[in-house]
């Protein structure tokens, strides 16, 4: 059998070097995202959830303000949506990285690169009536987005703004209305048991 001769910078040796070395080192991959309006309950329902997955909870919001030494709401406010939403970008690639539950900012799912980056993720949708959602936000100043005259009609347009998306990028609805974290994490559990036995 002749010898086979080794080209230097062989392009398809060095893919398949790449294949390999990609092969052996397994990706990290969320067990759940969940993603959902201001004040739905994303990171109380994801940190218990997380808990009673026994994994790690990370949240995208947090990330920002690690990165950046401010508030979320001062960060938008300061450089303005379209380079908020590009730094959120980056924040969610790198949460995507990671193992446990992630949870996504409010308005993460208006970029087409974020709603990209959750194909193929288990992406559960935390949804919460307006009325409820405008309350449980009402008080909080944080979230220049949200200030307005009328928070309830403020909040029930910025939902149906995002509905669409939110039904895009995900597999399961649970709504927090009148529901304490303990019953929507059991609802979640329970998505999740149903889809391992498919």
């Amino acid at each position: 059998m002749p010898n086979q001769t080794m080209i230097p910078n062989d392009p398809a040796m060095k893919e398949l070097e790449e294949c390999t070395v990609e092969q052996s080192v397994p990706k990290m991959h969320p067990l759940v995202v969940l993603v959902g309006p201001p004040g739905a309950g994303k990171t109380t329902v994801g940190k218990r959830l997380a808990n009673a997955l026994h994994t790690n909870f990370v949240d995208t919001d947090a990330l920002i303000e690690q990165s950046t030494g401010q508030s979320c709401g001062a960060v938008f406010s300061k450089i303005g949506e379209p380079e908020f939403r590009k730094l959120e970008e980056s924040k969610v690639r790198e949460a995507l990285g990671t193992s446990g539950v992630v949870s996504l900012g409010g308005g993460a799912v208006l970029s087409p690169l974020t709603r990209n980056l959750l194909l193929g993720h288990t992406v559960i949708w935390i949804d919460v009536d307006p009325e409820e959602g405008a309350q449980r936000t009402g008080a909080d100043n944080s979230r220049p987005i949200l200030q307005a005259q009328d928070p309830i009609a403020h909040y029930r347009e910025l939902i149906e703004t995002r509905r669409p998306l939110y039904r895009e990028v995900s597999r399961h609805r649970s709504n927090t209305t009148g529901r304490g974290p303990q019953r929507v994490v059991a609802d979640i559990l329970g998505y999740l048991e149903s889809i391992k036995e498919h």
